[in-house]
């Protein structure tokens, strides 16, 4: 099993359990979309399902745009496929309703077979299970808002006096209640997009797929349609398969998360797997800027409770707490925190180990086992050098010399030295230096006071 594959396969593993119990809306296994001749061979040919794009390309003269991938979507979640551009993640949501026709691999919804659908059920599919809202609106352009969110129910049969009813109902839903009569070049571009997501939504999907819907909206446009996907999901609580390119939009949106890369899924996980714990230098790089204390949760930071901390009263918050949330308790309140799972105290969270997960670290007592071993496990403690101390007597008997003295110095502030390193012939270099260099700035100032100032090609 490849390192990709291997950090799918443990993130499902660790989904939880109560989404796993249902059955998947969607299950999608070992898909693959080859665009080129003879396609079919690739995927049946372990030799050419291995090449990367560029040798592919080069032996068949085919580009795979999905490779082998495999997930399931429950029902009620939001499930993001992410990547940058060219990843596959469009090309991958159009195989789940045959608007592309995969190549090869496993396509089921309900427990129907997609790929084996004829026309009749897959035109059914499209009309009544599954909507897409696409980047680009398609809304047709001399109809009203409300005869473009009804579109949908005239195509299904719908009489126009329930259709242009039910369309109402859901214009309003989205915000557009007055904006009825007016037709799509009369509406700002978010408006445009609320208007196919009513489209969308009057068809009653059970499923809503997004291909990047709010890519081409402006930053503050984007955040308020993210915020209606978020409450509509609250409110309905439907099945949404979402593709963006903006990791933000994905943390924000999605309860699990795909990132795609050359058609391959790298890593699949919670938004909180996802930041926590990247699969490979990809994704590291990819949530390297990310605010980690507003997607983490206290899982993360909290440490074992002492058994005083167990029964004491004071501040509480549950497992699910930010960390960012976590931290305006643990400040407002001046005191650890206990963290309450069903009234039972998991663990503490206190300044330390929050701020140790803000800045990226491990908490200090993963940090003391990996470099001290505990007391009376029979190993010998490791000193911060990364060599055992010697035995029967203190860490620093084992180093000599002057170098030695000097990090024994820095290190131990009970040692009756100074703990600033400014002992010895190496703080009297140091402080030498810093005499030097205050005196070159000190000339330097004179001669731009005094007009003597030497510039290169110039003199004076």
């Amino acid at each position: 099993m490849s390192a990709p594959t291997a950090a799918v396969a443990a993130a499902a593993d660790s989904a939880p359990a109560s989404g796993a119990e249902a059955p998947p809306v969607f299950s999608v296994d070992g898909l693959w979309k080859v665009f080129g001749p003879r396609a079919d061979r690739v995927p049946a040919d372990p030799a050419l399902a291995s090449l990367d794009a560029a040798e592919l390309r080069a032996r068949t003269g085919c580009t795979a745009a999905v490779r082998d991938v495999s997930f399931d979507v429950r029902k009620g979640e939001v499930f993001v496929v992410m990547g940058l551009s060219g990843s596959g993640k469009s090309t991958l949501v159009r195989c789940l309703t045959r608007l592309i026709e995969p190549t090869a691999g496993r396509i089921v919804i309900d427990g129907e077979d997609v790929r084996a659908m004829d026309k009749t059920r897959l035109r059914e599919l499209r009309r009544h299970r599954a909507a897409m809202v696409f980047q680009h609106f398609g809304l047709l352009p001399h109809r009203t808002v409300l005869d473009n969110v009804a579109y949908g129910l005239e195509i299904q049969g719908m009489g126009r006096a329930a259709r242009r009813e039910k369309a109402a109902e859901v214009v309003a839903k989205v915000g557009l209640a007055g904006m009825e009569q007016r037709r799509p070049a009369q509406l700002s571009g978010g408006q445009r997009q609320r208007v196919g997501l009513a489209r969308a939504l009057a068809v009653d999907p059970e499923v809503l797929l997004f291909d990047e819907p709010f890519s081409a909206l402006d930053p503050l446009i984007r955040r308020d349609m993210q915020d209606e996907v978020a409450r509509l999901h609250r409110e309905e609580g439907r099945t949404m398969v979402f593709i963006t390119h903006d990791l933000q939009e994905a943390l924000r949106l999605g309860d699990r998360i795909a990132l795609m890369r050359d058609g391959r899924v790298v890593q699949l996980g919670t938004p909180e797997e996802i930041v926590g714990a990247p699969a490979d230098d990809y994704v590291r790089a990819f949530v390297q800027d990310v605010p980690r204390e507003q997607v983490l949760t206290v899982r993360t930071a909290m440490r074992p409770a002492s058994p005083a901390e167990r029964t004491a009263t004071g501040p509480t918050v549950a497992p699910g707490t930010t960390v960012s949330e976590a931290i305006e308790t643990v400040a407002g309140a001046g005191a650890p925190a206990r963290v309450l799972d069903e009234g039972e105290c998991v663990g503490v969270v206190d300044a330390e180990t929050l701020l140790h997960v803000v800045a990226g670290h491990p908490t200090p007592s993963d940090a003391a086992g990996r470099s001290v071993a505990e007391p009376g496990t029979g190993g010998p403690a490791v000193a911060a050098t990364g060599r055992p101390a010697a035995p029967g007597g203190d860490e620093g008997a084992s180093a000599s010399g002057p170098a030695a003295a000097a990090g024994r110095s820095a290190a131990e502030p009970d040692a009756g030295g100074p703990v600033d390193g400014s002992g010895g012939a190496a703080g009297r270099l140091r402080r030498r230096r810093g005499c030097l260099h205050h005196r070159r700035r000190f000339r330097r100032r004179r001669k731009r006071e005094g007009g003597y100032v030497r510039t290169r090609g110039r003199g004076r």
